[in-house]
């Protein structure tokens, strides 16, 4: 596919496209006129990328860490992953990942149960309200 239906497909500008193959972690085919190309794992490739840099990581830790992603969906050996540059930052990301992921979890149970209790309102407002005469028209 060309980047034009890539970026259809994935909701991500031509030109952010363009930037993530300057940047190393995306990688079109180069047809003999120069035209990119993409595969159908493109686009996963590419949301991963955007849910990565909504997590927090920078294009760079992206880069170090894909390869390894790669590994682990596909269960092979992780062990010729390259080296993190930044261990450091990849360990505060990840924290602070799972800081959002207990925020997240603490508002979707309370969510939840505002839910609950509002159709346990609605359940017994009806029968509450039968034996309650309706106030004169004034």
């Amino acid at each position: 596919m060309k980047i034009g239906d890539l970026a259809a497909r994935t909701g991500v500008a031509p030109r952010l496209l363009r930037y993530y193959e300057e940047v190393g972690i995306l990688h079109p085919f180069r047809g003999a006129n120069g035209y990119r190309t993409y595969g159908e794992p493109a686009i996963d490739r590419v949301l991963q990328i955007r849910e990565l840099l909504e997590a927090g990581l920078t294009t760079d830790m992206i880069r170090e860490v894909l390869p390894c992603l790669d590994a682990g969906k596909e269960r092979t050996d992780t062990s010729n992953c390259p080296a993190a540059k930044d261990l450091d930052g990849l360990r505060r990301q990840l924290s602070s990942i799972e800081r959002r992921i207990d925020v997240l979890q603490r508002n979707r149970q309370a969510i939840q149960r505002y839910l609950s209790a509002c159709a346990d309102y609605a359940v017994a407002a009806p029968a509450s309200a039968a034996g309650t005469p309706e106030p004169a028209a004034g």
